[in-house]
């Protein structure tokens, strides 16, 4: 056997070693940044390995502690084979080089092998698998899953005692048992994910917005979506009939109050259908064709309102304040207009809520959401308990409002261009620069 022969064994086990560190590297940060349930689609998909890759995400932890223990033991034998065997490489070099010190030859040596070990295990060990799996988690994990599998099974044994001696190292130290729970995303985590797949096209911008109205249906309460009291078309039982008549061709919805005087006296609410087939004569009661009224709290979150709608089977309901009286009313329609937008039907006339008017400026109604607004125009407004704009500004400036006011926030200048019935009907926003 020649005398370099061991020696390039020895090498030859050192890039093995390096080879070794790289997969369990690949397979530990593709099992952390793949996801489970994309794994199930591989499963469903048949792709080859899915299932064993499946097997190893089920039990993540003690896939990691596998792939941990087979990093560590490849770094250790790497540092005890592989340093000595390519400083056997260098010693004749330096040698031929008329260093008589063997002294020198030795130090030399060490440190020219140490580092290019170091460097090799950097790179190949580490780096390079490292990346590899973070940009390519799934192929890289069906492509660990079996070996990693195989040597899960056989390190299992010292894996579980080495778990044991760390629970009892940190009951020792105080910490009490470790969690076996993942710690869920929170609902801004999983915002950001959308964000980013929306970024990447992976999810189309109706897609995008549909899941981010989801995300904030929740957190509306009947209070923020309601038509007020003052915007309420309703029948009123004391007006003449040919007047009432009028009022419901004009406007023409599919439901009416029916209310004895004003909305502090409802008396149940007319469908426009009860209507077909009747005989609509003067002093017609009205009160007879009216189904009984639902009331809502102001503060019911608009997911119970819409499970109300559903049990009740009626698309109107009132809402009600702390002290009972009646300040608007919601339908169905309120409610699914949330996640998917606005939904006019063939009656429909309404204004826009807002309509661009020059460079950074916006004529918007005074009825118009606070959070609309601050949504559409990428602004925020200081916190205040109120709902529409006409609101915000009238707790700006602590009075009723005037046509010609103009009310100073921050990166925002407010317009008021008409005022009826004490509040703002219409109001020109201006984005302003902030001053530094």
């Amino acid at each position: 056997m020649p005398d370099w022969f061991p020696d390039l064994f020895r090498i030859l086990i050192a890039l093995l070693l390096v080879a070794v560190n790289g997969f369990f590297v690949a397979a530990e940060f593709a099992l952390v940044k793949v996801r489970l349930g994309r794994i199930e689609q591989m499963v469903l998909n048949r792709k080859l390995f899915s299932r064993t890759a499946r097997w190893l995400a089920q039990r993540l932890e003690q896939s990691l502690s596998a792939c941990q223990l087979g990093i560590t033991m490849a770094s250790l034998a790497l540092g005890t084979i592989g340093e000595p065997a390519f400083a056997k490489l260098v010693e004749p070099i330096l040698q031929s080089l008329q260093i008589q010190s063997a002294a020198v030859v030795h130090a030399v040596a060490f440190a020219i092998s140490f580092t290019f070990v170091t460097a090799l295990h950097l790179v190949i060990g580490e780096q390079a698998p490292k990346i590899f799996a973070i940009r390519k988690p799934e192929s890289m994990l069906l492509a660990c899953a079996v070996p990693l599998q195989i040597f899960f099974v056989i390190s299992y044994p010292l894996m579980q005692t080495l778990n044991l001696s760390t629970t009892w190292l940190l009951r020792l130290m105080g910490t009490g048992e470790t969690t076996k729970s993942s710690i869920p995303y929170s609902e801004e985590e999983i915002r950001a994910l959308l964000r980013e797949a929306h970024v990447h096209g992976n999810l189309t911008r109706s897609e995008h917005s549909l899941i981010n109205a989801v995300f904030e249906f929740d957190d509306l309460v009947c209070r923020r979506i309601m038509l007020a009291r003052t915007d309420v078309d309703f029948i009123d039982i004391n007006e003449p009939t040919d007047v009432t008549l009028s009022m419901i061709h004009r406007t023409q919805h599919t439901r009416y109050p029916i209310c004895d005087g004003s909305m502090d006296e409802v008396v149940g609410v007319l469908h426009v259908k009860d209507i077909s087939g009747q005989t609509i004569h003067d002093g017609f009661d009205w009160k007879a064709l009216a189904r009984p009224p639902k009331k809502v709290p102001e503060n019911m979150p608009i997911s119970k309102l819409l499970r109300h709608f559903q049990g009740t089977h009626q698309h109107m309901a009132f809402v009600v304040d702390e002290y009972g009286m009646i300040i608007g009313i919601v339908t169905l329609e309120n409610v699914l207009e949330e996640i998917i937008g606005e939904v006019a039907d063939e009656f429909d006339v309404e204004e826009p809520e807002i309509v661009p008017d020059g460079p950074d400026s916006f004529v918007i109604l005074g009825s118009t959401q606070v959070l609309n607004v601050e949504n559409r125009l990428g602004i925020r407004f200081e916190e205040a308990d109120v709902d529409t704009m006409s609101g915000l500004l009238i707790n700006k400036v602590e009075r009723l409002l005037a046509a010609g006011d103009i009310i100073e926030f921050p990166g925002v200048t407010a317009k008021v261009l008409s005022v009826s019935d004490d509040r703002a009907t219409k109001v020109r926003l201006t984005l302003t620069p902030l001053q530094e």
